[in-house]
């Protein structure tokens, strides 16, 4: 039987699905954030290299972490009705063209972060380890939804240290924010897999609490989020104005929204909360914190 011959384009789009690049739109704002912080902590022109550079390692290292996820993971989504028709599990992609993409990312990402400072490349192996550890996590502890949110939280504070070269505490700020920003939404994400995981021994917040607790988790921890959020509004008044708050108030409600939307009888809009609510509240809350920077 003659093999399919798949054009580029079609393989580049193969590739972009495998690690859901339109997801990267999560974590990119709150680094653009960390950035343009970075820019007024030097009070320094706006550098469109360095810029671009930053950009390069968000998607080295989350195509990186994704494809390494699926790759992994592929025994346990050819299993799962809801996962089955994944790249890897439906012969899109071999499970070593997958590893061989993780590995070209990962080496991609170290080089860039060697051209942005001595700082950020010593990190960058540190950064690869978390994010390529999360994979593992759902195997032996509930607490992998941190784990990922961990991973996702080194983009605003990765992104200061690629323009000053040092920490400071607004940006751990944003950090911390992203880190129980998508911790409780993944939670959410995982009620979809709760029979499923809890079937193959697989660990989680629903499969170890169940939907209804799971769900007021999620509710607290993004809780934690607005009060971060608020905090870096009050820590940086000097920085931020009156569209800052605006934006927080936009990100708060939206950050509610989402659990409006999932109850614990009717998850069919878990998707809609999951990608759409929350793209749109990064997206949203950045563009008001970044006018808010250089609109006075």
């Amino acid at each position: 039987m003659d093999s399919i011959v798949v054009s580029p384009i079609n393989k580049v789009k193969q590739y972009l699905s495998l690690v859901k690049f339109s997801h990267t739109l999560f974590a990119l704002p709150f680094a653009i954030i960390g950035f343009v912080l970075g820019v007024v902590k030097m009070q320094q022109p706006f550098n469109v290299l360095l810029f671009f550079k930053m950009l390069l390692c968000m998607v080295f290292a989350r195509s990186a972490a994704m494809a390494f996820n699926r790759y992994l993971d592929r025994t346990y989504d050819a299993l799962n009705p809801r996962t089955a028709k994944r790249e890897i599990p439906a012969g899109i992609i071999k499970p070593t063209q997958a590893l061989l993409f993780t590995i070209i990312n990962c080496l991609l990402f170290i080089c860039t972060t060697w051209f942005i400072n001595i700082l950020c490349f010593y990190l960058s192996f540190v950064a690869l380890f978390v994010i390529l550890f999360y994979s593992y996590t759902k195997r032996f502890t509930a607490l992998c939804h941190f784990v990922l949110g961990i991973g996702l939280a080194l983009a605003p504070i990765g992104a200061y240290i690629a323009v000053t070269g040092e920490f400071k505490l607004l940006p751990i700020l944003f950090s911390f924010s992203v880190l129980t920003w998508v911790s409780g939404f993944d939670i959410i994400y995982a009620l979809q897999d709760e029979s499923f995981d809890k079937s193959q021994q697989l660990h989680s917040v629903p499969a170890a609490m169940g939907t209804k607790s799971a769900l007021l988790l999620s509710i607290i921890i993004h809780v934690f989020s607005a009060a971060f959020v608020i905090w870096a509004g009050i820590e940086a008044k000097e920085i931020f104005n009156w569209l800052y708050w605006l934006g927080t108030i936009i990100y708060i409600s939206l950050l509610s929204y989402q659990h409006l939307l999932v109850k614990p009888n009717d998850l069919s809009k878990v998707n809609i909360a999951f990608a759409t609510t929350n793209g749109i509240a990064s997206v949203v809350f950045a563009l008001f914190t970044i006018l808010s920077v250089f609109i006075r």
